[in-house]
């Protein structure tokens, strides 16, 4: 059993690595960071409290909107999905991307007070 999951992960890894474009892993870096900041995030709230609870709120509520945006611009740069996007190019995801973060990030500022 482990030897048929470790032959499944290494080649996955080997596909991944092999197939995948630059801009997508870097994409995908990012998100795999704020994964980990959320998952961090809600660890401490869960070990040591939600004192003050805006704060926790506002910060996992940034962290749950960041990786959303994160994988909209993936979807948008990938080159497979070039039909369902067809008017946007790379440039224009990214300022999307940017532009709601933005948005994000001031609503998120707005409500830690």
């Amino acid at each position: 059993m482990s030897e048929k999951l470790t032959n499944v992960i290494s080649k996955f890894y080997d596909e991944y690595y092999n197939s995948t474009p630059k801009r997508l892993k870097i994409v995908d870096a990012y998100l795999f960071y704020v994964f980990l900041t959320g998952v961090f995030q809600f660890l401490y709230c869960a070990l040591v409290g939600t004192f003050p609870f805006n704060s926790f709120l506002s910060g996992f509520i940034s962290t749950v909107g960041s990786f959303v945006i994160g994988v909209c611009l993936r979807l948008q740069v990938n080159p497979q999905n070039k039909t369902d996007f067809t008017g946007i190019s790379p440039e224009r995801a990214f300022a999307d991307f940017v532009f709601a973060n933005l948005v994000l990030h001031l609503v998120v500022i707005n409500f830690i007070g």
